[in-house]
């Protein structure tokens, strides 16, 4: 890749850090990431050529998953670091080699700023919105390895009930590549409730080509780690978020005293 100048070419004073982070002091082994927490777009960047509506839209963020995600760190203790900025300025969840790391078009949409983006526009949505996320997540897993505090790597996310007019049954789902065991704890737990449809590897399984915070953060550095994406019409308020927070905060805290019980939370 070649080099770029480091002047800020998307970013003004007035713009959000691209980080967002609470409960850093946090004891919890979990580590939650949010890849799709917000939806900012760089005033530079203006609307990125599409309306409200559109920018409300899944689209554009994970509906829902910031209010769960800010509970769920506060009633864990846990440490969450998420992303300000909107998927379609760059997706913080993909490979920056992979079509949709900043999209033409999102489920039929066409996204017009950004067509025809010359190098310099693309180096610097890379470095000045996902590489200082991604360095965050790394350099705050080294900070707990350093501290040998148990790490276990758990990404939110959220999906929608309806994708390409076919309904999706699921109300959560657990995801996973090559490692499954917190993915088939989580599972069993949420299965157990009685009241749930529950995905395994569903609606979306992880893979190198697909995804990026798994695969890198938790599978490359040998943690513990799950996704955890939930419905969209379940967390569409604030009653709904506060609900999924309090119910994945009850099996999570389960789930640590099994796992310290066997001697499995690893630092």
């Amino acid at each position: 890749m070649d080099d770029v100048s480091e002047t800020s070419l998307l970013q003004t004073g007035d713009d959000l850090p691209p980080v967002l982070e609470e409960n850093a002091q946090g004891r919890s082994p979990f580590l939650l990431t949010s890849d799709h927490f917000g939806r900012a777009i760089p005033r530079s960047l203006g609307n990125l050529g599409l309306s409200e509506s559109e920018l409300a839209r899944h689209i554009a963020w994970d509906i829902g998953i910031a209010g769960v995600a800010r509970e769920l760190a506060k009633r864990l203790n846990a440490h969450l670091i998420a992303q300000a900025y909107s998927r379609l300025v760059i997706d913080c969840n993909r490979p920056l080699h992979a079509p949709a790391s900043i999209p033409r078009i999102s489920e039929a949409t066409m996204i017009p700023g950004n067509e025809g983006l010359t190098r310099e526009a693309v180096q610097a949505r890379r470095r000045e919105v996902f590489e200082p996320y991604h360095r965050r997540i790394s350099q705050a897993i080294d900070d707990r390895l350093r501290n040998s505090l148990p790490t276990v790597l758990v990404s939110l996310h959220s999906f929608t009930p309806v994708y390409a007019g076919i309904r999706r049954p699921w109300h959560v789902g657990t995801l996973y590549q090559s490692d499954n065991g917190l993915p088939s704890l989580l599972l069993k737990a949420l299965r157990a409730s009685g009241d749930l449809i529950v995905g395994d590897n569903e609606p979306y399984a992880v893979s190198n080509d697909t995804d990026y915070t798994i695969p890198m953060h938790g599978e490359a550095r040998g943690l513990m780690n799950t996704g955890v994406e939930i419905r969209q019409d379940l967390i569409s308020d604030q009653a709904g978020e506060m609900q999924w927070a309090e119910r994945l905060a009850d099996i999570f805290n389960d789930i640590e005293a099994s796992l310290r019980a066997q001697a499995l939370l690893r630092t």
